[in-house]
């Protein structure tokens, strides 16, 4: 595996102030991952993952610490220009798909390159690239169906198309199964991890399924904050806050020890005097 990290997080901390309560939501996190690696980030509901995504992308602000995606500190782009990256450099795949109804799946696809400003890509290539997004996905037959007439396996395919039709060095997905039956979660995952394989793209996936993290090259374990250590033991049924998104068998694959699953835990609440 390539050596090169093209994560690097150092002493992070995001905290999220309502004006009546203070969440902190990151607590000086350190994290590394290596171009080309397909990891997964989990724990209990309110631990941190969804907001770790955010702020790796370049979505959501920090407070303090460096985040620095492939050598670049995303902090120190003006907004224009880190919106510009994100849309040259990173895909995004969402549990809900977020695809406009009215649209065909080729249509929904190649949005992104059209709404790419920097890039000034036309609308041919554009159709070009889209239809091969969809076709590198399995679906060149659905590509003039809009999603209504899709199943909800195709619909995230369409959205992992979405993600990939501008080649981008990282992929983040946000509960990418936790929609889809077991059946069709195990095909999701298998889809992400050939386009990890064939294309040597980073993969960060935040999920509550054990099935799916193991299959990952790693699993980065959360809880309050924090990465904590590899966790020892989990209950037979594999589930993490009640959740088997993509769970064929409760079995380990021998990969990883079986983790313990942290009790059920929101983050701490301070509550400012008025």
């Amino acid at each position: 595996m390539n050596e090169k990290m093209i994560i690097q997080a150092k002493s992070v901390k995001k905290t999220y102030n309502t004006g009546k309560v203070i969440v902190p939501a990151l607590r000086g996190l350190d994290l590394n991952v290596r171009q080309g690696e397909m990891v997964a980030i989990m724990g209990a509901s309110g631990c941190g993952k969804t907001t770790l995504l955010n702020t790796l992308s370049g979505l959501d602000e920090i407070d303090e610490g460096v985040i620095e995606i492939d050598g670049r500190d995303l902090a120190q782009m003006k907004d224009k220009e880190r919106t510009a990256y994100r849309a040259a450099n990173m895909g995004f795949v969402f549990q809900f798909y977020n695809l406009l109804p009215v649209l065909t799946a080729v249509e929904n696809v190649e949005m992104p390159l059209l709404l790419d400003d920097s890039r000034k890509i036309k609308a041919k290539e554009a159709r070009q690239m889209a239809h091969a997004a969809l076709a590198a996905v399995g679906l060149a037959e659905q590509a003039d169906q809009r999603p209504a007439e899709l199943s909800g396996g195709q619909r995230q395919r369409v959205t992992i198309a979405r993600a990939l039709v501008n080649n981008p060095a990282i992929v983040w997905a946000d509960e990418p199964t936790g929609d889809l039956d077991s059946v069709t979660s195990q095909e999701i995952i298998e889809l992400m991890r050939r386009l990890n394989q064939e294309n040597g793209q980073t993969f960060v996936i935040v999920t509550h399924s054990l099935e799916i993290g193991e299959q990952c090259d790693r699993i980065i374990w959360m809880k309050d904050g924090q990465i904590v250590a590899e966790p020892q033991h989990v209950p037979a049924n594999g589930k993490v806050n009640g959740q088997t998104n993509g769970q064929t068998n409760g079995q380990s694959n021998g990969r990883y020890r079986e983790p313990i699953l942290q009790p059920n835990s929101e983050p701490e609440l301070i509550f400012v005097a008025n």
